[in-house]
């Protein structure tokens, strides 16, 4: 061996001490050095044990014929009885097709349109009026489901609502079963798109400024722009938002549908989370609904992985 490759060999070794004696640096000194930091994780770790993993202790009373005098230890166990009792149900179907169909038509329709005002949004150059347009847009979301659902309830009347006085007509569009989907779906959008647009603006916000400037140097035109440059800029944030809606795609929101739901639009109203409201809270019903509550998480949790995978092969994120 020659001599510069020995000195390069020992030079190396030299090099590499300081290195490894800092990365076999023990647990305790590392927490020694930034145990503030520690500390303040723990607060949300704590309040996560305390409020998603110890109540899924109660869980088990879904395999169980739950007594609340009996507690859940003492409370018979029934196996898969009360999941039995759920799927020979006569609505068992109808309302995993409402739940199913719901969640769909609202990710298909609802999912493109914060991109849209997006790209739309981020193209304009009055700062002012981006910021007034930006106001109005995401005003809606601070409007709780309460006054959504009455403000529907006025503007669907069909004695001097809105709608029918512009469309001439005097129809109740609550008790049509044809129309709720519709109104659920339109009125998700008009109060939610404007805050799911923030996310992809914040997106668009770390795009490099010059990109843009070159492209209009090479004669790009904005469609070009937005083409090549903020559309790929905006896909890893959608991919995202796509994985984490498609493991809630058996969650429908429980209030909307509770507070606009009538004896007449059962037909395409009738959901599980409602269902296991009416079962688990108006009729006491604990095991049952719980039972119910716990079908529909492991099929999100089954559909969170499934798009995940999907997701992880068409692209390069992934969620889980």
């Amino acid at each position: 061996m020659s001599v510069q490759a020995t000195a390069a060999k020992k030079a190396g070794n030299m090099e590499g001490k300081p290195g490894q004696k800092k990365k076999g640096a023990s647990l305790a000194r590392r927490l020694r050095q930034s145990w503030q930091l520690y500390v303040m994780l723990l607060i949300p770790i704590i309040i996560t044990i305390i409020y998603k993993y110890i109540p899924m202790y109660g869980i088990q009373i879904a395999f169980r014929d739950y007594k609340a005098s009996k507690g859940y230890l003492g409370s018979e166990w029934v196996g898969l009885k009360w999941f039995q009792r759920f799927f020979s149900s006569p609505n068992c179907i109808r309302m995993i097709r409402n739940t199913v169909l719901l969640s769909l038509y609202s990710l298909l329709w609802s999912f493109p349109i914060p991109v849209i005002l997006s790209l739309a949004i981020n193209q304009l150059r009055f700062h002012r009026y981006k910021r007034v347009v930006q106001t109005v847009l995401y005003a809606p979301h601070f409007i709780s489901t309460m006054i959504i659902c009455g403000m529907l309830r006025i503007f669907l009347s069909p004695s001097g609502g809105l709608i029918n006085l512009l469309l001439g007509t005097q129809i109740d569009f609550l008790t049509q079963s044809t129309a709720f989907r519709t109104i659920y779906i339109a009125s998700g959008i008009w109060q939610d798109a404007g805050w799911g647009m923030i996310i992809y603006l914040a997106t668009l916000a770390s795009v490099d400024t010059t990109l843009y400037e070159v492209a209009k140097v090479d004669g790009a035109s904005m469609f070009q722009r937005i083409k090549n440059i903020d559309f790929p800029a905006l896909v890893p944030m959608m991919v995202l938002n796509l994985i984490m809606s498609a493991g809630g795609l058996m969650n429908v929101g429980f209030e909307k549908v509770w507070l606009l739901q009538t004896d007449l639009n059962k037909a395409t109203s009738d959901v599980i989370s409602v269902y296991v409201y009416q079962q688990g809270i108006e009729n006491a019903k604990y095991s049952y609904s719980t039972a119910i509550g716990l079908f529909n998480t492991v099929i999100n949790i089954i559909l969170l992985i499934i798009v995940n995978k999907i997701a992880s092969k068409a692209s390069d994120v992934t969620f889980v």
